[in-house]
């Protein structure tokens, strides 16, 4: 049976932190926009900064449909399942917002991600978390972990911050999202 919590406890937060992948759903306003689901993964670019909010890093990539819902009505759901162990299923729903590379915020948080933090990193995305719940996973199947990609890494890693803020400009739906909204700032801020 699911179950409502008042915070992200002890025990929920291991869960958050043990889990190698977790999905972020959001939506714009109009109820004939799409609807974005993201999976994110890569180790360490998830925190738990207290019992009522996370932070994530987003990265470099050919869409910023999240941070444009955000921009435009801030609401944001992270879901993680367990694909080893009790089957479980915890969602935090709540309020994001896209802080950017130029926010004084973004190089406070830097220092929670360590050595996670890499080139690419477009903005740190904050949640404020509203509803903390868990359900059951009887559904979910079991899958093993066997490690994490390389490619994303490697790939911005080649690029120096000019050529990935050219990157991201050249990218259709970076700037505005595939419904319009503004998206990522362009020209990229530079990292402060």
């Amino acid at each position: 049976m699911g179950k409502l919590y008042e915070r992200i406890d002890g025990r929920l937060r291991s869960f958050i932190e043990r889990q190698p992948v977790f999905f972020v759903g959001t939506a714009p306003l109009d109820g004939d926009g799409h609807v974005n689901l993201s999976p994110k993964g890569r180790a360490g670019t998830l925190t738990v900064l207290d019992e009522r909010r996370l932070a994530y890093l987003d990265f470099g990539g050919s869409h910023a449909e999240t941070i444009a819902h955000l921009r435009e009505n801030g609401r944001i759901t992270l879901m993680w399942c367990a694909f080893d162990g009790p089957p479980t299923v915890v969602r935090v729903h709540g309020r994001g917002e896209p802080v950017f590379r130029d926010d004084p915020r973004f190089a406070e948080l830097l220092p929670h991600f360590g050595e996670a933090d890499a080139p690419g990193v477009r903005v740190i995305v904050l949640v404020a978390a509203e509803r903390v719940s868990d359900s059951c996973g009887f559904a979910v199947p079991f899958m093993d972990y066997r490690g994490e990609r390389p490619l994303h890494a490697e790939y911005f890693g080649r690029k120096t911050d000019e050529e990935f803020a050219a990157y991201c400009a050249a990218k259709e739906h970076n700037g505005t999202s595939i419904d319009g909204l503004p998206g990522l700032p362009l020209p990229l801020p530079p990292r402060t």
